[in-house]
């Protein structure tokens, strides 16, 4: 009996070492791996869709000084980044009514439109007195404001005239991008993008195509202060 009790203590005895043995060390310097940080949010130059429109104070081409969140107030308002030398611009107001058939559309509806033109002195295109005379030229109704220092482009992230933004009643912006789907000089696309957002805001849609990549000139922006 004694025997056998010894045979089995020492059996156990075996298997509990062996189990050790089989067991991984530890090194005591190892630390659990830190888990991968989270990315972070990818961040957006400008006015970027669904965010507020920035407020601004600027004076237009008659000297008249225009409040955004003044004129906006319960609003939907289009925004044009504007360059009478511009051929792209050229295009819409000048060899096709673009602008104005959408004036003509959608100011009855309560729809405010603006354009502002980015230019720093000196640059083709800008300042008050060129836009004044295009302004006149081509019958633009709304008001074209001057933006020489180029802070309220570089606010809405303006990259080319001509740039457009809607801004809806809620003072959040519900469109930017190109004014339509032909990226050439010479003819209108067969979609208008700021028609089509406009209409769809009117109704109480969502906007489906509410932000795509605009084509045009450059904005011609001065030197950061």
């Amino acid at each position: 009996m004694k025997a056998k009790t010894l045979l089995a203590m020492t059996a156990i005895g075996a298997m509990a070492l062996g189990m050790v043995a089989a067991a991984p060390s530890m090194d005591p310097k190892e630390k659990t791996p830190a888990p991968a940080p989270t990315a972070e949010p990818k961040k957006t130059d400008g006015a970027a869709v669904g965010t507020a429109a920035p407020d601004f104070t600027l004076t237009d081409t008659d000297g008249k000084t225009v409040k955004f969140s003044e004129i906006s107030k319960g609003k939907i308002v289009v925004i044009e980044w504007f360059n009478p030398e511009c051929p792209f611009v050229k295009k819409h107001h000048e060899k096709n009514p673009t602008f104005a058939n959408l004036v003509k559309e959608f100011s009855p509806k309560g729809v405010v439109f603006l354009a502002i033109n980015s230019g720093a002195p000196g640059k083709e295109g800008a300042g008050k007195e060129i836009s004044a005379k295009f302004k006149k030229d081509w019958k633009i109704e709304y008001p074209i404001l001057i933006d020489e220092s180029g802070d309220v482009g570089r606010a809405y992230g303006a990259k080319v005239t001509p740039h457009m933004f809607i801004v809806g009643k809620d003072g959040k912006v519900a469109y930017n991008g190109a004014i339509d789907n032909d990226r050439s000089a010479a003819k209108p696309g067969d979609v208008n993008y700021v028609r089509k957002a406009l209409n769809e805001i009117l109704t109480g849609s969502s906007v489906t195509e509410a932000s795509n990549a605009p084509y045009g000139c450059s904005v011609k922006y001065g030197a950061k202060k």
